[in-house]
């Protein structure tokens, strides 16, 4: 990529990572990685516009036909599209089709904007990861491919082993803390040609594990309060995301003194 490239306009595609969960807010509204890109790239460039249409729970089979139009018709310098992973999490999922949605997202955005990012997304350590690890790996395998032909950049994050680090998730396994969404900021931004403020792939201070009765009472909560409620949700083939809009649907000024949160 070209150093200290220059972005007039972003928009963010996707699920629940793109749309901040679970960097939260004290309003209860969530930041996250794209939101801090965007708060940057702004601070570099007068008139920065910024969309972010992602909607947590949404698979790619409804990213593609529902958000990539949409961005697509924006005419953006920079489009990031992360989805397939809420697929691959399902008990049964048809990899084939997967592929499908995630090439006709990708074909519909890649001519229509100036780069076009995807994304090795990160994966916590723990027996659920191992469990969907394999089907992990082949969308991933379906991201290289893809981005190799339509010329998109490809952001490893997956291949990070401090994105593993269970002390940057949140309570509910599923997404990244605060921290953990200000790493993949900055990995964006240099995968960009940016200029680097950090190692984003720095490990984490040693810290001593909790111990195994603290262990219990966090996996009896995780159950309670989080599995639980979803898998309530699969059998009833509802979504966290059912009836949500876009996080921030129009490609507007995204600019510092105007009261909006840029970090």
């Amino acid at each position: 990529m070209e150093m200290n490239a220059s972005y007039t306009s972003l928009v963010a595609v996707g699920d629940s990572f793109t749309e901040g969960m679970s960097d939260a807010l004290p309003d209860g509204s969530y930041r996250g990685w794209a939101d801090l890109l965007a708060a940057r790239l702004a601070a570099r460039e007068p008139g920065f516009r910024y969309a972010n249409l992602a909607v947590r729970g949404k698979l790619i089979g409804q990213i593609a036909t529902e958000q990539a139009p949409l961005a697509a018709s924006m005419g953006a310098d920079l489009v990031t599209l992360v989805g397939g992973l809420n697929d691959t999490l399902r008990p049964k999922v048809d990899m084939g089709r997967v592929r499908g949605h995630l090439e006709a997202a990708v074909e519909t955005l890649a001519p229509a904007c100036g780069q076009l990012v995807l994304m090795r997304s990160p994966g916590r350590q723990g027996p659920v990861m191992e469990r969907f690890r394999p089907r992990m790996e082949e969308l991933f395998a379906i991201i290289e491919e893809l981005a190799a032909r339509h010329g998109a950049l490809v952001v490893d994050l997956y291949g990070a082993p401090v994105l593993a680090d269970q002390r940057l998730w949140h309570a509910d396994r599923l997404h990244l803390t605060d921290e953990g969404h200000r790493r993949v900021a900055e990995a964006v931004w240099q995968a960009l040609g940016l200029p680097a403020e950090e190692d984003w792939r720095a490990p984490l201070s040693a810290s001593r594990p909790p111990g195994w009765a603290v262990r219990r009472v966090d996996d009896a909560r995780f159950a309670r309060e989080h599995l639980l409620p979803w898998i309530g949700r699969r059998l009833t083939g509802r979504s966290s995301g059912d009836g949500r809009p876009a996080k921030r649907p129009e490609l507007l000024p995204y600019a510092t003194g105007t009261g909006e949160r840029l970090s």
